[in-house]
């Protein structure tokens, strides 16, 4: 028997964070994983990305390794440049946990580390959606999470008045995307976190 398989992807802006759809007359102008490897049966991806975020991507076929980097408190890393300069009163708001909506109710999110950043270099150019240019001024932040709610870096740079352009996840446990291009995927021996 053939023992577990792992993935770690460099997920491309404008992809969604799954293989295919069942629905692919509705869906088919979107973009699956599937277009970037032939992956294995059974393989499923270790939390998401939204379809306007990029980076660090997991794939595994081992479910409990799945439920194990959902729900234990692993850290996850992003970069996110910000609409706008952020100041250290809205970077200790953030660290301190804010309130946002989720599923039609209010969340306040875990405390997590948040320190501004200097525009990361190596990363792929933004796409060009993206319209970077065409806001105010922008700075960049890292922010590391203990939780992975839906959309949760977005709502929470907007809850303090400094919106998402682009969200980029550089590390999940000890993976990391280091220098992976853009739509890359490399097998992994073993997925250590």
């Amino acid at each position: 028997m053939i023992g577990h398989q792992h993935f770690k992807i460099y997920k491309p802006f404008g992809m969604l964070s799954q293989l295919t759809s069942g629905e692919e007359r509705q869906l088919r102008k979107k973009k699956f994983l599937s277009e970037l490897y032939q992956f294995p049966e059974g393989v499923m991806p270790i939390g998401r990305l939204d379809e306007k975020s990029e980076g660090l991507l997991l794939m595994t076929t081992n479910g409990k390794l799945t439920d194990y980097i959902n729900n234990a408190g692993v850290e996850k890393e992003y970069l996110a440049q910000l609409d706008g300069v952020i100041n250290d009163a809205a970077i200790q708001r953030l660290q301190k946990g804010v309130s946002i909506g989720l599923f039609g109710k209010k969340y306040k999110t875990k405390p997590c580390k948040v320190r501004i950043q200097k525009p990361p270099i190596g990363l792929p150019a933004p796409h060009s959606k993206l319209r970077i240019g065409v806001h105010r001024a922008n700075s960049w932040v890292s922010i590391i999470l203990t939780e992975g709610k839906f959309r949760q870096v977005r709502k929470m740079t907007a809850a303090v008045g400094f919106p998402t352009i682009r969200l980029v996840r550089i590390r999940i446990g000890d993976q990391s995307i280091d220098t992976m291009k853009e739509g890359e995927v490399i097998q992994l021996n073993r997925l250590v976190i």
